[in-house]
């Protein structure tokens, strides 16, 4: 599963899906990701789009970055390919806007949780973009059943709700690992001068 804007990487094995990924880099067109589980297939999922071919091995595998583009519903079922195929349409949300207060709180506790986790190189979102709930989840590795809770929800407002307590929490047990490490590694002791 994969959220708007999100990157990640795939290496691409099966001839099913090597055969969709090598229609999609010759014809420039999107594909759409929707998550299959032991509760079935999804209603929504998110068109993605390959960024970068990695690598092309002898055998015709692939690795690739995707990028989630917008989110689809999936219609009907179609058939006639090696892969599943759908008719879909756009999955957009109820128009609104999130509040400056919550999306300044959403951006604090990002940063708090690059701070803890003492990631470098990590980009941190506009404050004005408006797919910022769906970036912060791009960032974090929360599951896939979170991501698909924030997938379906239709409104950026809710996306950010839901994503706070998330972030606090996913920071707040980073930071109590980090500190019972540093303890661990002096044995709970600390250590003063002679």
């Amino acid at each position: 599963m994969l959220l708007p804007t999100e990157r990640i990487p795939l290496h691409i094995f099966e001839l099913r899906f090597r055969e969709l990924i090598r229609g999609c880099l010759a014809d420039r067109t999107e594909f759409g990701l929707v998550l299959e589980d032991d509760r079935g297939m999804r209603e929504i999922g998110t068109r993605a789009a390959v960024v970068e071919v990695v690598h092309e091995f002898d055998d015709g595998r692939l690795n690739v970055v995707v990028e989630g583009g917008r989110r689809i519903r999936v219609r009907e079922l179609t058939s006639g390919r090696s892969f599943v195929t759908a008719k879909v349409e756009p999955f957009d949300d109820e128009p609104g806007t999130a509040d400056p207060a919550r999306i300044e709180r959403a951006l604090r506790i990002f940063r708090r949780l690059v701070q803890v986790t003492q990631s470098e190189g990590i980009d941190e979102p506009a404050p004005d973009s408006p797919q910022l709930s769906f970036e912060l989840a791009a960032k974090v590795d929360f599951g896939v059943e979170v991501k698909q809770e924030l997938l379906e929800l239709r409104s950026e407002p809710q996306r950010l709700a839901r994503l706070l307590p998330l972030m606090h929490r996913a920071a707040a047990a980073i930071a109590r690992e980090r500190e019972v490490r540093e303890r661990a590694a002096t044995n709970g002791k600390v250590t003063f001068g002679a």
